[in-house]
């Protein structure tokens, strides 16, 4: 699988998605590993390999910057959904966050989170195991033990490998700063008690 198939499998998932009625990361994520599980083991590691590098290459202090200000703060697990869920969100909007964290300000689910003081837009904990679910749909096993497994031996041992460079760190909490780096968020998350 090359990254534009991989994208184009997101994006079948989101118009499948889109025509069901309740949570849409939810649906998202359920389109996704219905999607996955009707293709092959090979596939779903393939996946799973992209899924990865683009999750790695967003792991930055910027984009972190950008899910702390939307969710109302981000540890390490949440940053993990938030990655996902840009993931989730398509090649253009993952790749417009990717260039400047700062354009998340324009997507209408974050305007309507800062509007309804909403801290879960573009979190979606169930995108980064939709491989693992796919694969256990396939292979009848209720242990995912047997992904990891597969996928170690399929791209070598995943490890806890951090990025080479992750940008500048800076204070999240510092209204100062985080206005500084991320204006068009932080106005709508921090900004919105001033008036």
């Amino acid at each position: 699988m090359n990254i534009d198939e991989f994208w184009t499998v997101i994006e079948t998932a989101r118009a499948d998605a889109a025509s069901t009625f309740g949570d849409p990361g939810q649906a998202f994520a359920s389109a996704l590993v219905e999607r996955l599980a009707a293709t092959s083991k090979q596939t779903i590691l393939e996946y799973q390999q992209c899924f990865d590098q683009l999750h790695g290459a967003i792991y930055r202090w910027d984009v972190w910057a950008a899910g702390y200000l939307i969710g109302g703060g981000c540890s390490d697990d949440a940053f993990m959904d938030f990655r996902a869920g840009l993931i989730a969100q398509g090649r253009e909007w993952y790749d417009r966050t990717a260039t400047a964290p700062d354009v998340l300000a324009q997507h209408p689910d974050v305007i309507a989170a800062a509007a309804e003081g909403n801290d879960e837009a573009l979190f979606n904990e169930t995108v980064n195991y939709a491989a693992s679910y796919a694969y256990e749909r396939i292979n009848g096993n209720e242990n995912d033990c047997t992904f990891y497994d597969d996928y170690d031996q399929f791209c070598g041992p995943r490890g806890n490998h951090e990025p080479a460079d992750m940008g500048e760190s800076f204070d999240f909490d510092n209204a100062s700063e985080m206005h500084a780096r991320l204006p068009r968020l932080a106005q709508l998350f921090l900004d919105h008690g001033d008036d």
